[in-house]
């Protein structure tokens, strides 16, 4: 399911008065909250369920005149929300498997992890894209989150913060180390000769 497939189901949520508007601040931002989610989820297809999830909590509280903020909140709300319905699949699939390998189920194997991509990048060949990704996904969770949702989230060390229960500071020092461990990753993966700049 691609961002406008996302964008298409959450728009049959919404009252059709205002539909056009949520459709295009969905295509404008909705690349954005899946790339989050992909960080944060164990497969592509959990990633776009919690969108979706996400977003369609944020329709409720809207409707319901529970949401606080303008849409200038709607991005952190949903970055904590994608985190926090992140969290939870994992645990619950986490139980599952130890539910199933306690009974001599096998769970099968990892599916698409050669490169699975995240984004895309008409600056970038698939290689650089793929070397970029798995750096990511081999730092800790807490400097990832931060660099996704500081480099393609455009949110502020504030929003961040906000949004992880961070302070300001914090968030900003996890920017700092998460790119330079990618930096050191690719400046790596060149000596190696795996890149080709």
């Amino acid at each position: 399911m691609d961002p406008e497939d996302i964008v298409n189901s959450v728009a049959a949520e919404i009252p059709s008065s205002s539909t056009h508007a949520w459709r295009e601040w969905l295509v404008e931002h909705g690349p954005r909250l899946l790339l989050f989610a992909r960080q944060q989820s164990r497969s592509p297809q959990d990633a776009e369920d919690i969108v979706q999830d996400a977003l369609v909590k944020l329709v409720e509280k809207l409707e319901s005149g529970d949401f606080v903020g303008g849409q200038e909140a709607w991005m952190p709300y949903l970055f904590t929300t994608i985190r926090r319905l992140s969290i939870d699949l994992g645990r619950r699939d986490d139980r599952r498997k130890r539910r199933e390998d306690a009974v001599g189920g096998d769970g099968g194997g990892a599916v698409g992890e050669l490169c699975d991509p995240w984004f895309e990048s008409e600056s970038s060949d698939d290689e650089t894209r793929c070397l970029l990704e798995a750096g990511l996904k081999e730092l800790p969770s807490k400097f990832a989150e931060v660099v996704v949702m500081k480099v393609w989230g455009e949110q502020t060390f504030a929003e961040i913060g906000e949004a992880l229960e961070i302070s300001p500071n914090t968030a900003a020092s996890r920017y700092r180390y998460g790119l330079e461990a990618l930096k050191k990753k690719l400046s790596s993966s060149r000596r190696k000769g795996d890149l080709s700049i």
